[in-house]
């Protein structure tokens, strides 16, 4: 007979491991002011275990009234909808005061995802060089 202890014991260690090893996921987010304006860039994967831990520096952004907001997402692997809804709610928010932000650098996956779910539409979005060179033959 397995008792519960037995069970938690076994799926308690790599189940944490998996968690500690997916947060790291998003290997790159910096942010460069210039004058009232900002880059934020971002690298890796913007998903589920990834955006959480970018929150407080986008809410800074909001809170510091800054605009316009230019997100370089060119070295970004792959997004899924919590970082797609991290982007959407900075872009809401940065928009509701007034602001303008626009998203850049987009290729494969991200730029799928943006352009599927018509995001291209609602905000300034440019692809990478490469894949606009790549839509064009297309």
């Amino acid at each position: 007979m397995i008792t519960s202890t037995t069970i938690s014991t076994t799926w308690a260690s790599p189940i944490a491991l998996d968690l500690h090893l997916a947060t790291t996921s998003l290997e790159g987010f910096s942010r460069e002011d210039s004058g009232t304006q900002t880059l934020l860039r971002l690298e890796g994967a913007f998903d589920a275990l990834s955006a959480p831990a970018s929150r407080s520096a986008l809410d800074a952004l909001v809170n510091d009234r800054r605009s316009p907001v230019s997100i370089d997402m060119s070295g970004v692997r792959v997004i899924d909808s919590s970082g797609v809804g991290a982007v959407v709610s900075l872009y809401k928010r940065v928009v509701a005061q007034g602001g303008e932000l626009s998203v850049r650098g987009l290729t494969g996956q991200p730029l799928a995802i943006f352009q599927l779910l018509r995001l291209d539409r609602l905000m300034a979005v440019e692809p990478s060089p490469a894949a606009q060179s790549q839509q064009a033959i297309s």
